[in-house]
């Protein structure tokens, strides 16, 4: 069985919605980095189009053209950080509003509804939607929104969007998101599955670059926009011109690195499953993922984040870790380098241990983010790192 079919036009999208050089005085082929602040108006209240950099930016809605054209979406919002995107979106309810939230998901996500949110007076139930029945056991009258991560963070399990916008829109009044992070818009198009609201944080493969932390919201939804937009506005979690011109840059190898991400996983994923220190390895690509034929229905391929589980405990996977020479022990994914993690004591920290441990976020997950490098020399550093922790393997 193979991957959906993907949008022969994806790159050709990639290279040119948005970026018109007539829109520009020079005609430059490369949008240039609008800096101002503000812009000239012809009398009080009487402008052409940009009024102040936090309510619009030559350079920003270049890069939501772009964005949401990658998306098939009308519209596309970008934030200063993932995690901006997040709040921003949240803030589109009021107090004593209630969200369903995948139970397994980015640790800063589950913070932000448990610590934050609940300060709000917005009360968030955390459930395993890879049951959709378990989203519909949760919805309550004050519900909301509906929040999925797919694949999840750090564990890669998978929720079928379809059947839960089914769910959603078989109630009026909730809307539902999915974080798209994992996948990109490349491999994977929420918006297609019945998505309200596909969200991102750009910093990982969109931009792929390690250099800039931005986050967008992607939809078709005019009025869901038209709020968003005014909340963007009001309360100004919005990027910088010069990131927005990294991000963009970046959209135009989205198509070739990706292929190369899932290449790379692919091999380092076969091979951690023959290997005797590994107890088993979580990559969607792969038939021996639990959820496989799931991805093969909505998505269009797998990036390079793979997650498994060491022989051993935290020692082991602390040996493991730090002898690793080419794979770069780190936080954050989806970069051209390759990233490896313990989420049990890094990105999921913030969450309470038992429920840590309950979702398999346990001492001997570790999460690597497959990058770009030949992928033999991939596994020749796992395969010395797994040699100096599990010895006797």
């Amino acid at each position: 069985m193979a991957f959906r079919e993907n949008d022969a036009h994806f790159a050709t999208k990639a290279l040119h919605e948005g970026q018109e050089a007539e829109q520009w005085e020079s005609n430059a082929v490369v949008p240039p980095i609008s800096l101002s602040t503000t812009f000239k108006q012809q009398g009080p209240a009487d402008f052409k189009k940009y009024e102040y950099g936090r309510s619009g930016n030559p350079t920003r809605n270049t890069l939501e053209a772009c964005l949401a054209s990658l998306d098939g979406a009308k519209h596309a919002i970008t934030f200063s950080s993932g995690l901006a995107a997040t709040a921003t979106i949240t803030t589109l309810l009021n107090s004593g509003d209630h969200i369903v939230s995948m139970d397994d998901l980015y640790g800063g996500t589950n913070r932000y509804f448990r610590k934050v949110a609940s300060r709000m007076n917005i009360e968030t139930s955390f459930v395993d939607a890879t049951v959709p029945e378990r989203v519909a056991a949760a919805i309550r009258p004050n519900t909301k929104m509906v929040w999925i991560e797919t694949p999840t963070n750090p564990t890669l399990k998978i929720v079928d969007v379809r059947a839960v916008a089914d769910i959603v829109k078989a109630h009026p009044g909730i809307f539902l998101v999915v974080d798209n992070t994992f996948e990109s818009a490349y491999f994977q198009r929420p918006l297609e599955l019945g998505a309200d609201i596909a969200y991102y944080s750009l910093t990982k493969y969109m931009n792929g670059h390690t250099d800039v932390i931005m986050g967008a919201a992607c939809t078709n939804d005019d009025a869901l926009h038209e709020r968003l937009r005014f909340l963007q506005n009001a309360t100004g979690p919005v990027p910088s011109p010069f990131d927005c011109y990294l991000v963009n840059r970046s959209l135009k190898t989205l198509k070739v690195r990706m292929e190369e991400h899932q290449k790379n996983s692919l091999q380092v994923g076969r091979w951690l499953e023959k290997h005797p220190a590994i107890v088993s390895v979580r990559h969607p690509g792969l038939p021996s993922h639990p959820q496989h034929n799931i991805v093969l229905k909505q998505c269009y391929g797998h990036s390079g984040m793979i997650s498994f589980y060491l022989r051993g405990k935290l020692e082991q996977s602390r040996k493991f870790l730090s002898a690793l020479k080419l794979i770069t022990l780190a936080e954050s994914l989806g970069g051209y380098e390759s990233l490896a993690e313990l989420p049990y004591l890094m990105t999921h920290a913030s969450i309470e241990e038992k429920e840590r441990v309950a979702l398999g976020v346990t001492e001997n997950l570790i999460r690597v983010s497959v990058g770009l490098e030949n992928a033999d020399d991939i596994i020749a550093d796992l395969d010395q790192a797994l040699r100096v922790a599990v010895p006797n393997c």
